[in-house]
């Protein structure tokens, strides 16, 4: 079976001449073949533009919607109707800035389905999609799913 690649490309201008405290962490980010690119930056904490998404806001957004698909897919194949999705996710870097790392994310789902299924089944797909997350289980990261699931009548 061909291995299944992912590529991205990633472009920054500017100079370090003046030292850490002056170079911009302003850079573009893509996916070819995916249409657009995103303007990225470092954490404010570490001198960046508050206003551009940054790398550990990526992984959790990553791991967030990763969960999504894995679960529409789960469900889909159980045939329960799931019509709305969204979560708030959260992660936790380390206080240990010299050799952070994002320790823990939450992923807290709240999950509508129409009327049929039980909340204990759709949590069991909830578990079930975690459990096939790519993203999640390449993450060296703890990735906890805290679901609130609501059957419409």
């Amino acid at each position: 079976m061909e291995r299944l690649t992912h590529a991205a490309r990633l472009e920054w201008d500017g100079s370090t001449g003046e030292g850490y405290r002056a170079y911009s962490r302003a850079h573009t980010g893509a996916a070819p073949p995916a249409e657009g690119s995103l303007r990225l930056s470092a954490d404010p904490h570490f001198r960046g533009d508050a206003g551009l998404l940054n790398p550990e806001q990526l992984v959790v957004l990553a791991a967030s919607s990763c969960q999504l698909l894995s679960f529409l897919s789960v469900a889909a194949r159980k045939h329960v109707d799931v019509v709305r999705y969204t979560d708030d996710a959260t992660g936790y870097l380390s206080e240990d800035l010299r050799h952070a790392r994002i320790e823990l994310i939450e992923l807290n789902p709240v999950v509508h389905v129409a009327a049929g299924p039980d909340e204990d089944f759709v949590l069991r797909l909830v578990e079930q999609a975690h459990q096939e997350c790519y993203i999640a289980r390449s993450l060296i990261s703890e990735v906890i799913v805290r679901a609130t699931v609501r059957v419409t009548r």
